[in-house]
């Protein structure tokens, strides 16, 4: 193949080429992908605490505040609160900060692509406290996982995770005529006769997770839903053993009955009952279709061919809801591959695809360009909706975003090793035969090293994925 495709493999596909990956890549692109896959997303460390311990430590916390606040402002209880809480933030940061870093220096970055697209389909985002503890061990608990297996065990994975069920509130959530519900109905308390059904979760698996938007779901499918995954919540601090995942279905809070959604009958099984919808949705020809259609425009244009999309959706349902099979039939299909095929390159993809090529990869420089990403309007883990980042170049592209890319361009290029400081040299290993001639003109001629690197880093051939 020509050396383009290898650049494609690497940089769209991929999260940017390090030294010596355009070379590895250039023999068989499609082959060098595809033995990504087999392997697999990186494994994080085991000592990273676990969803049951960001629990515990939230628990710690909100008892310390209550400590603090019954005691009438006694200092040593607020310092104590103020110092849990301190320590629970530093440990999700350095969690993300070791993300960054697994990215920068990862030779599979095309699985590692993967684990981030799936961290933004199924995005919970930070800036809601109860759930700000939980977006990187989900990603860790639930995605890398389940991301090249069957959909239906990461859709269960997903929405069974502490992360979902806090963002989207189905732990408050209560059938009428459930036990709890009938209690709290003769509750002297107004505030707990208030509680009851929550649609939030169903909405965002119908609308986000599966089908999508124009999947053919009804309102009535929506409540239905809702009223299957009632119950579905998560242990107390006090109750959790040290193994085994935090997710209890409580019975009590369980809505009783028969349920109908799309058209199907699903039994009164309790938590058996959301687990077969979820399973059906999973298989679904919209979930197909709707799956199919992001995961091509991600990773080849913003208007995907529909005829890619058709293939995609084909092999996923054959496959039963295969992923890998799913990601290799993209991968084979000759339109994603196509000339015109690109992608505007996101912050997070500028800064990570910028560090791999300056080989910027420990841990102080991946938690530096957490800062840079967030002042550039993509702040990790925190999408301020259900339904995640954009992912067009029309959302990232306007005169704001272009020069505060050229600012973090200078500030990457300032962090540069001196090793990689020759810039003809690192156009060459980055973007091979994709830099134009007027870049690297501009690139020669500059000032100095570093600003020579700071103009590579801000062109527009550095700024598409293509």
């Amino acid at each position: 193949m020509a050396p383009t495709a290898a650049l494609t493999a690497v940089n769209r596909f991929g999260l940017g080429a390090r030294p010596g990956e355009l070379g590895d890549a250039a023999s068989d692109p499609r082959a060098w992908l595809l033995s990504q896959l087999s392997a697999g997303a990186e494994v994080l460390p085991d000592a990273l605490p676990n969803s049951l311990d960001y629990l515990r430590q939230e628990g710690t916390v909100r008892d310390l505040r209550k400590m603090a606040k019954d005691s009438n402002g006694d200092m040593m209880a607020q310092q104590a609160a103020k110092d849990a809480e301190k320590e629970l933030r530093q440990r999700i940061r350095q969690e993300i900060a070791l993300r960054q870093q697994v990215a920068v220096v990862t030779a599979r970055s095309f699985p590692e692509r993967i684990v981030r697209f799936w961290s933004n389909h199924f995005a919970i985002s930070t800036d809601k406290n109860i759930a700000a503890s939980f977006a990187a061990p989900m990603e860790r608990e639930a995605i890398r996982p389940h991301a090249f297996g069957k959909f239906s065990d990461l859709l269960m994975a997903i929405e069974t995770h502490p992360g979902m069920l806090l963002y989207l509130d189905n732990t408050q959530s209560i059938g009428v005529d459930s036990k709890a519900g009938m209690r709290a109905r003769r509750a002297p308390n107004p505030k707990a006769a208030r509680r009851g059904l929550n649609e939030n979760l169903a909405r965002e698996i119908l609308e986000l997770h599966t089908l999508g938007v124009n999947g053919g779901y009804a309102q009535g499918d929506v409540i239905e839903l809702a009223k299957a995954i009632t119950g579905w919540s998560l242990q107390r601090p006090q109750d959790m053993s040290n193994t085994g995942a935090p997710f209890q279905f409580n019975a009590n809070t369980h809505e009783p009955g028969d349920r109908r959604v799309l058209g199907k009958h699903y039994r009164e099984e309790g938590e058996a009952q959301g687990r077969a919808i979820l399973t059906d949705l999973a298989l679904h020809p919209a979930t197909a279709q709707h799956l199919s259609f992001k995961l091509a425009r991600h990773f080849v244009a913003d208007q995907p061919p529909p005829q890619l999309v058709a293939a995609m959706a084909k092999a996923y349902l054959a496959s039963n809801g295969d992923l890998s099979t799913l990601y290799s039939t993209m991968v084979r299909h000759p339109l994603a591959w196509a000339p015109g095929a690109r992608k505007f390159k996101t912050p997070q993809d500028f800064l990570v695809s910028s560090m791999r090529a300056l080989t910027l990869d420990g841990q102080k420089d991946a938690a530096r360009t957490l800062d840079l990403q967030a002042r550039m309007g993509h702040p990790v883990f925190q999408p301020r909706s259900p339904a995640g980042f954009a992912d067009t170049a029309s959302d990232w592209s306007g005169p704001d975003a272009l020069f505060k890319r050229v600012q973090a361009a200078q500030t990457l290029a300032d962090a540069a090793p001196q090793a990689s400081t020759d810039p003809v040299q690192l156009a060459t290993r980055s973007l091979g035969d994709g830099m134009d001639a007027e870049t690297l003109l501009a690139v020669r001629r500059a000032e100095s090293p570093r600003q020579g690197i700071a103009l590579l880093l801000a062109s527009p051939s550095f700024q598409w994925r293509a």
